[in-house]
């Protein structure tokens, strides 16, 4: 469900001309988020592909939300194409 929803909030920026907004959302919850939390969750907390699932779900959950907030704040719309 939140993978879904995710990918239609930060294809809605996309198709509003706002192409910074997704880069960075996408940049930190993926890179700064969901690949640290999956070396230490699958290596390190020793979980394996159990810590590699958990950490995607996650990550998903906070594209999802931090997508929802900022498309509420509006700012897309002020995006000069």
């Amino acid at each position: 469900m939140f993978y879904g929803y995710g990918m239609v909030i930060i294809n809605a920026f996309n198709g509003a001309g706002d192409t910074g907004t997704p880069t960075w959302i996408n940049f930190v919850c993926f890179w700064l988020f969901q690949l640290p939390l999956a070396y230490i969750t699958a290596i390190i907390l020793d979980f394996g592909p159990l810590g590699v699932f958990i950490s995607i779900t996650l990550a998903e959950v906070m594209i999802t939300v931090i997508g929802l907030v900022w498309f509420k704040k509006g700012k897309w719309k002020s995006i000069k194409v």
